[in-house]
């Protein structure tokens, strides 16, 4: 089929669609159009070979044959060329829907009811019936039924191939999408971004070229299928005698039927997809129709691995089951590393996918005695690049993947580039078979300005990748070398700009210090302070009771306590109220005195109470020490310094993701780095500031943007001055026209 022609389907498809408009908005059509269409396939597929399947499934059944063997010999019958499961065994054709107009609903439903099971499957996941009663009762039924049997368009097998059918339908299922751009996120990434994901993947993968290697891909979150048949339809190209085997996993029934509508039209295996929650759902309502409510592959290695997970969407649903897996499984599950905040998972589909990989080579003597490993391609937002605080589940998920030296790259694109987003976003490539050349290090690729603006905007997409731009990026990518130049536009004029950087593993992590002051207060028994009394609670605890049922108890203990507070206020107020202490030991002796003389003793917490309220900052007062006689920190003067990894460290560290194993470990290899830092930058300005060594904690995050920044420095001041000069001259002049 030319590209004329497909093109001349699609768009005969699409006016076919538009009869819809009433009963159904443009972004709905699709939940009519892609079931039928998938129908009349089949349809046409089947019909050559109907009537023996009709005579087969009386005279086996006669027999008392039924079930899967049934269903097995059918099958072989109903469409000799094919590998995968399909037949349909009630009478009606779609022809023979048209000759019996009153009733096509109930005969179509009928007709659909009669097809193999995972045929019958996927119109169960479209809810199509439903549509049908919509459809009949809007009078739009037979009408369209009527459209798909004209002549005008052919989808049978003798026309168009299984290849080319699935194209067709991955193109409708593309411009459905574009109209329902306000739901497009969820499932449906931009070709164009597939296609460089897919390209950039296989870059470097030589073995993907010899004659009949099996490869594995597979898709989490596999949406439409788009990544699927992207990266089947690259490697076939580059390999048509490659065995690529395609996995996935989808947890919206509509995706679902979509994905395995188009690798049953193309005669493809659909049993590796999977209709389920990939992270899993404890104690899940929904176990009707198929659903899995976990891993749908929990035993299986990929040799490729490519996903869109949503962007910034709690995980809620799936806390309970992902928990329990991280606490109880560590890294003999798939969490081991921590776990995201609950408002963003898309971490989660990350390390899934890295629980999935094959083991990594190991050459020895020059044979591999290891495994065939894996390479990950994944789009996130920009949250992944740095969201969450040094120790926190997002920083340890970063810092595990670099400093196993899984990261190989990352690609910044350009924004406005998904439908139902206008943010930034990024493909990570995540690899555990690093060649030589890039072990150690992670390549940043700056592509935002790789785009062309779309001539028409569909939802928030505004711009899209050209083949040249994919091109570019993939040249970037392969070439891997440090601040390397392409070519882009820069206010609308073409200029050479640095696009790829390389960095060491090292240079993402950071050490988070909390740097401590002393605590210097004075002290004084003024009217003042001894007032704030009040507002501490250990004080004003003194006059309360627990003994709120017995209300004689209760008003006796209350009354006691507030004799014993103004007892307490009493002792203070004969202080010497003029005195200001800088040296807490001094007045603790003479307050200490003061309360001796009180008929009862002053428990510590009151004590201490008394001396905050009496005291205050003051930089001039003596440090105050602790029972040990070190420097008591003050919080409110406590900071945190951001230290880079020392140069000389080595990766991994020993620090556990619990924050708290290996700690003394990791400050044997950092103390002396830190307090370097201390020295040269802190301690000038403030002589007194130590570490809290015990409160280090390491911290990774990759700034891309701030890499890729290039100072624009302002324009000159009369240049600017004479710019408003001439604008207030052309103010003046429009006000004079209207006077």
């Amino acid at each position: 089929m030319s590209n004329a022609q497909h093109q001349n389907l699609v768009g005969f498809i699409w006016n076919i669609a538009n009869k819809l408009r009433g009963p159904y908005r443009p972004p709905q059509y699709r939940r009519v159009m892609l079931p039928l269409i998938v129908l009349r396939r089949f349809d046409l597929v089947l019909a050559e070979n109907k009537q023996k399947v009709l005579d087969e499934k009386k005279r086996l059944e006669d027999k008392g044959i039924k079930g899967p063997a049934l269903d097995k010999a059918l099958s072989r019958i109903a469409a000799t060329d094919r590998k995968q499961e399909l037949f349909n065994t009630s009478g009606f054709t779609f022809e023979k829907l048209l000759g019996d107009a009153p009733n096509i609903a109930g005969n179509l439903i009928s007709y659909i009811q009669g097809f193999s099971p995972r045929a019958l499957d996927i119109f169960d996941k479209f809810e199509f019936e439903t549509e049908i009663a919509k459809l009949d009762e809007a009078n739009r039924l037979y009408l369209i039924i009527q459209e798909f049997c004209s002549a005008d368009i052919n989808l049978s097998p003798k026309a168009i191939s299984n290849l080319q059918m699935g194209y067709l339908f991955e193109e409708l299922v593309r411009k459905f999408n574009e109209q329902a751009n306000e739901e497009a996120g969820d499932h449906f990434t931009p070709r164009e971004v597939i296609r460089l994901m897919v390209e950039l993947v296989f870059t470097g993968e030589d073995g993907i070229f010899e004659p009949g290697i099996y490869r594995s891909v597979y898709d989490p979150t596999a949406g439409t299928g788009g990544m699927l048949s992207e990266s089947e339809k690259a490697a076939m190209a580059k390999n048509p005698q490659a065995n690529i085997e395609l996995f996935g996993q989808e947890y919206n029934p509509e995706s679902y039927a979509i994905c395995c509508s188009d690798l049953l039209i193309k005669d493809e295996p659909i049993n590796n997809l999977i209709y389920g929650d990939t992270l899993g759902i404890k104690d899940a309502k929904n176990k009707t129709n198929g659903f899995v409510p976990q891993d749908g592959h929990p035993d299986k290695k990929f040799h490729y691995m490519l996903a869109n997970p949503p962007f910034g969407v709690e995980w809620k649903p799936e806390e309970d089951f992902v928990r329990e897996e991280y606490e109880d499984q560590g890294f003999s599950g798939r969490f081991g590393a921590g776990l995201p905040r609950i408002n963003d998972g898309s971490l989660l589909f990350l390390q899934h996918m890295i629980s999935k990989m094959h083991q990594p080579p190991k050459l020895v003597d020059g044979k591999n005695v290891g495994g065939d490993g894996s390479k990950i391609a994944i789009v996130f937002n920009g949250s992944p690049l740095f969201t969450g605080d040094a120790g926190s589940g997002e920083s340890n998920i970063r810092r595990w993947i670099i400093e196993r030296d899984m990261l190989d790259a990352i690609v910044a694109l350009p924004d406005q580039m998904f439908y139902n987003t206008g943010i930034y976003t990024y493909v990570w490539i995540v690899t555990n078979k690093k060649p030589t050349h890039r072990q150690g290090l992670v390549q940043l690729i700056d592509g935002t300005r790789h785009f062309k603006k779309m001539d028409k905007s569909l939802g928030n997409k505004r711009n899209e990748l050209s083949d040249d731009h994919i091109r570019e990026l993939v040249r970037l990518y392969a070439e891997h070398d440090h601040d390397a130049e392409s070519e882009v536009l820069v206010d609308g004029k073409p200029k050479r700009r640095v696009c790829s950087k390389l960095f060491e593993n090292r240079e993402f992590g950071f050490l988070k210090i909390t740097v401590e002051r002393p605590l210097r207060l004075n002290f004084q028994a003024s009217a003042d302070r001894i007032a704030k009394l009040d507002g501490q609670s250990a004080f004003a605890n003194l006059a309360s009771s627990k003994k709120r049922k017995d209300d004689a108890a209760y008003r006796a203990e209350v009354a006691v306590g507030q004799e014993t507070q103004a007892a307490i206020k009493a002792a203070l107020q004969g202080m010497d109220i003029e005195t200001l202490y800088r040296n807490r030991p001094a007045f603790e002796a003479v307050l200490e005195a003061a309360l001796k003389r009180l008929p009862n003793k002053v428990s510590a917490p009151v004590k201490k109470a008394i001396l905050a309220a009496l005291s205050e900052r003051d930089p001039k007062a003596d440090i105050c020490l602790d029972s040990k006689g070190n420097p008591e920190p003050d919080a409110d003067l406590r900071d945190t310094e951001i230290v880079a990894l020392p140069e000389d460290v080595a990766l991994p560290l020993p620090l556990g993701y619990d924050n708290e194993t290996g700690h003394d470990q990791l400050l044997a290899l950092v103390k002396d780095h830190c307090e370097d830092y201390l020295k040269a930058e802190v301690l000038p300005h403030v002589p007194d500031a130590w570490i809290d060594h015990s409160k280090t904690k390491v911290g990774y995050e990759i700034p891309l943007t701030r890499h890729f920044y290039v100072y624009q420095p302002p324009r000159p001041l009369d240049v600017i001055a004479g710019e408003i000069s001439q604008l207030e001259k052309d103010i003046v002049a429009m006000l004079s026209e209207v006077v």
